[in-house]
């Protein structure tokens, strides 16, 4: 018995909280009415009240009524097929960044390209200091051959004027 009795009051205070719950949200919607609610939270309740009432448009099904050809959807044109391929194919084709081709860069690197990069600025150096010495050992010559050539110029000369 004890058990039919816990059984019914469940169920009466069920049936109580449901009258709260209902008593709850119709002072909700009414007391947002008096309270002078925007207009578009009003037109959102009144919405969910009655049916939506949805426009009958007619994409695929060619109607027999007149009346009902005038909600025909008009048949959409397909674009054209070529002109879209030929955007893609010009996008896909990038402009030449590059338009003449060095084999150098293109040829693999000896082993010894980084000791002779390494050195190049000594080389150069050395160049400069192996020129200078050339020129050097030219002038030296040329002093030497001004010299001789004055030594045998005067000797001529001293010749001639002791055979007189």
């Amino acid at each position: 018995m004890d058990t039919e009795k816990s059984i019914g009051s469940l169920q009466e205070q069920a049936l109580k909280r449901k009258e709260r719950l209902k008593a709850i949200r119709d002072r909700q919607l009414h007391g947002q009415e008096e309270k002078g609610e925007p207009e578009n939270k009003k037109a959102l309740l009144e919405e969910t009240t009655q049916e939506k009432h949805r426009e009958l448009k007619l994409r695929n099904y060619t109607p027999g009524d007149e009346e009902l050809k005038q909600r025909q959807v008009p048949k959409a044109k397909p674009a054209s097929v070529e002109d879209k391929v030929k955007d893609q194919l010009e996008a896909a084709n990038p402009e030449p960044i590059i338009e003449e081709v060095d084999l150098a860069n293109l040829a693999p690197r000896k082993p010894d390209w980084d000791l002779k990069r390494d050195v190049a600025k000594k080389l150069e150096k050395l160049e400069r200091r192996t020129q200078r010495a050339i020129a050097e050992l030219i002038r030296d010559r040329l002093r030497g051959n001004e010299e001789e050539l004055a030594d045998a110029v005067s000797s001529v000369g001293a010749g001639e004027g002791d055979s007189d």
